[in-house]
């Protein structure tokens, strides 16, 4: 088989594999793509739930994407929706340069392209990009742990996936906060742990064992800042602030219950719900939105103001 053989071979097992779950479409319906970075994410499940509500209260047919953690496989995906002919695509991209010349590919066929939280800059020609100001949200984080010890703190800096914007701004947002403070407030371990609970576990156990106890551990997510706690809990650390970006529901269980310091508020469901109104506008009658980049302003949440969490209808 030559290479060319091969990619269109791909590219028809893609559209297989999306189109096998999805029940037939009325012809008279736009059809769009919703393709996030993973379902093995919560946060990700939420989005494209939201996604998926805001569909159906649009009239328009979901083709469902899950990029499983692989940009190749998200890519293979859009390529799929391209064969497909859907009439808008709305995105959380794995990695912003990895899946760039696929979402070129889609705006050059004429596809209105919406990107959610991860902010492709590269491409020309997007028709919008809704998410949450990652660094305002990481500058949020790190002030409120720096007002948790105006005295001072040792801290750990668990990073996000290496390539993600997310990951990028919210590093940024720290960094802008605590290294003119850096006499006070001193960054003793920093590493990546790639937005995995798991993995923030063993890293988060290999920082305290070439470190000592931190004051405080500042997480570009929650699901790390919750591996952050199942760590510093085997030692007997309960006094470590650990602070965690997402609001997932398990995250606000863990800040009512004291285990977290607080988590930053994204409102990913609006951000969600957005994108597929400005998609859907456009796909219907070229409808231009308002306003090409639409970025909402994160805050922490903390015991004192659970009420403002997106999910906490969610918690047990």
């Amino acid at each position: 088989m030559n290479r060319r053989e091969f990619l269109l071979s791909s590219v028809a097992m893609s559209t297989l594999a999306l189109a096998a779950p999805q029940p037939a479409f009325a012809q008279d319906k736009l059809t769009i793509l919703g393709s996030v970075p993973s379902l093995g994410f919560p946060f990700f499940v939420h989005m494209l739930n939201q996604i998926k509500a805001e569909a159906q209260a649009q009239g328009v047919n979901l083709t469902e994407s899950d990029g499983q953690n692989s940009a190749p496989k998200q890519t293979a995906d859009i390529e799929a929706a391209l064969v497909q002919k859907v009439d808008a695509i709305v995105i959380s991209p794995l990695d912003v340069n990895a899946l760039a010349p696929a979402i070129e590919q889609a705006v050059q066929a004429g596809i209105p392209v919406v990107t959610i939280d991860r902010r492709v800059d590269g491409v020309e020609g997007i028709l919008a990009h809704v998410g949450a100001d990652n660094v305002k949200g990481g500058e949020a984080e790190a002030q409120a742990m720096v007002a948790a010890f105006p005295n001072g703190a040792k801290i750990f800096h668990l990073q996000g996936q290496p390539g993600a914007g997310p990951a990028i701004d919210r590093n940024k947002g720290v960094h802008n906060v605590l290294d003119p403070l850096k006499d006070k407030y001193q960054i003793i371990f920093e590493q990546t742990a790639n937005f995995a609970r798991a993995e923030a576990l063993s890293v988060t156990e290999a920082g305290l064992a070439a470190n000592g106890k931190p004051d405080a551990i500042i997480c570009a997510n929650d699901d790390m800042a919750l591996g952050a706690v199942e760590a510093c809990a085997a030692r007997n650390f309960t006094d470590v602030k650990i602070y965690g970006f997402d609001a997932l529901p398990e995250a606000l269980v863990a800040v009512r219950d004291g285990k977290l310091a607080g988590t930053v508020e994204q409102f990913p469901g609006e951000q969600s719900r957005t994108a597929v109104q400005i998609a859907v506008a456009y796909a219907k009658d070229k409808t231009e939105p308002k306003e090409k980049l639409v970025l909402l302003t994160p805050i922490v949440i903390g015991k004192d103001n659970l009420d403002k969490a997106e999910r906490l209808g969610e918690t047990k």
